[in-house]
């Protein structure tokens, strides 16, 4: 049976998204998870549970001439990112359908990054598979995702993780685990009045410096998104100097 979708744009109609109507949806997380990944044109970025295809799309638009490869496990949904990656013109992007923990020659990466399902199996799963299997994380799942990341990583490479606050300590360890260094971390304040629900950490392998707790991100105010997030939603800019006072890939 084919999967219904619907058809949308992402970074202010730069990007053209398709996306299941039912099952795992793209939410804000991949575009603020593809804002800060440090990558350059030329160099190769990783992704773990890609979904339909939305981090990488927005990262390559930002950064013209990026290559990345997206693992999902889902084959109808790399089926859906390779069709957005073609109607996008973005051949340098492409996906697979497979496990992370059982991808075999891959090579190496610059960069890897995901947006890890995060809601507890203790949770009601929803009653729609797809969804379900995107949102809800087995027990072990953030280290050995972290692990399978870091292993495709060159010397220095930066692994780039999008997380509820309170996954932190577990993946703080399991970065440290797996050979990544040099942390830091990004709080995604709701409103400038809220705690953190959502947080970017950021890791090296091989770094080696101390812990950092970067300038966050307030999303929204009274009249909706902030001119920061705004930037980063409808105009594709980084999480950068411009916005925050410090740039990611300054990490040590």
């Amino acid at each position: 049976m084919p999967m219904h979708t619907t058809q949308g744009t992402l970074l202010g109609g730069r990007v053209h998204y398709q996306q299941p109507v039912e099952g795992f949806r793209s939410g804000i997380e991949p575009i603020l998870l593809a804002a800060a990944i440090p990558a350059r044109p030329g160099q190769r970025v990783l992704e773990a549970g890609s979904g339909a295809g939305a981090a990488l799309l927005c990262l390559a638009t930002r950064v013209p001439g990026v290559m990345g490869l997206g693992v999902e496990i889902d084959p109808a949904l790399a089926a859906m990112a390779t069709a957005n990656a073609a109607a996008n013109q973005q051949p340098g992007i492409v996906f697979a359908a497979g496990d992370i923990l059982r991808m075999e020659g891959l090579g190496l990466f610059d960069h890897a990054c995901a947006n890890p399902p995060y809601h507890p199996p203790s949770g009601t799963p929803s009653s729609v598979a797809g969804r379900a299997r995107a949102k809800i994380a087995p027990t072990g799942l953030f280290a050995a995702w972290i692990a399978a990341l870091a292993r495709h990583l060159h010397p220095k490479g930066t692994l780039s993780l999008i997380l509820p606050a309170g996954a932190v300590p577990e993946c703080m360890q399991a970065l440290a685990v797996a050979g990544c260094g040099s942390p830091c971390l990004l709080p995604l304040w709701p409103r400038a009045d809220r705690p953190a629900k959502l947080v970017l950490l950021a890791a090296k392998r091989g770094g080696r410096a101390p812990f950092q707790v970067l300038p966050g991100l307030v999303l929204h105010d009274a009249g909706g998104f902030t001119p920061a997030a705004e930037a980063i939603f409808r105009h594709a800019c980084p999480l950068d100097s411009a916005l925050f006072g410090i740039r990611m890939a300054q990490m040590p």
